[in-house]
């Protein structure tokens, strides 16, 4: 009923960039905050990054100063812009959003399928 993709990861030397993209779609009535997550392997997933419905952002300190999390509420889209790659961030990003269907009134979390970043030093 509600889906959302994610697309934009891939391989990258230390110090490059790359923009994640994750898209919904479906039968959406509205999206509150979105985010971003990781999970490096045999780490437990963490916040990256989320926004709320009227921009506000918030990262984790780890990649603040480097990353960007931006939203397209007409798209129903939110974007990941990493610079200043680091190996430590290799991990496959997955992201959230709050979502609100048309069904009902209440607010569930949907993730999408995730998407693998590696950062080769």
């Amino acid at each position: 009923q509600v889906r959302l993709v994610e697309s934009g990861g891939g391989l990258v030397q230390a110090g490059g960039s790359l923009r994640l993209s994750c898209a919904a779609s479906g039968i959406i009535f509205s999206i509150n905050d979105m985010g971003w997550y990781r999970q490096a392997p045999g780490k437990q997933r963490e916040l990256v990054a989320r926004i709320t419905t009227g921009g506000i952002p918030n990262y984790a300190d780890s990649v603040k100063g480097r990353f960007t999390i931006s939203r397209d509420n007409a798209k129903n889209t939110v974007y990941l812009q990493m610079n200043s790659l680091k190996p430590e961030d290799t991990a496959v990003y997955y992201c959230k959003g709050a979502v609100v269907t048309r069904l009902g009134g209440h607010e569930y979390d949907y993730w999408g399928q995730g998407t693998q970043v590696a950062v080769s030093s």
